[in-house]
């Protein structure tokens, strides 16, 4: 089993959480199903960056972004080298600490 830190945020997970996830499971289903609320305007399917997360520790563990992904995420508010959408994320054998940004560019949220 691969533990998953995500960091606290004021919002979505005011006291931070660690959950177990199976090599191979999705990250952001991993997160909704532990009750994390990570928006998710396309429906996870890499159309927007409304997922977007920072991937403190075992970035390099994760396969890498594609172009699409990789497009997307030049949209991202706050993009930074260590990040992704979480919808693309496939945990592998390394923990991982997640950090949810603070903003996220949701047209449906902002009216």
């Amino acid at each position: 089993m691969t533990q998953i830190i995500f960091l606290p945020h004021p919002e979505i997970c005011p006291e931070g959480a660690i959950v177990q996830a199976h090599p191979g499971d999705n990250l952001i289903e991993i997160a909704l199903a532990h009750g994390i609320e990570l928006e998710h305007a396309c429906e996870m399917s890499c159309a927007c960056t409304t997922c977007h997360v920072l991937v403190r520790e075992g970035f390099n563990s994760l396969t890498e972004a594609d172009d699409l992904e990789d497009d997307l995420l030049d949209k991202a508010w706050g993009l930074e080298a260590e990040s992704r959408l979480s919808c693309q994320i496939e945990v592998g054998e390394e923990d991982l600490v997640i950090e949810i940004p603070k903003y996220t560019l949701n047209q449906v949220s902002e009216g």
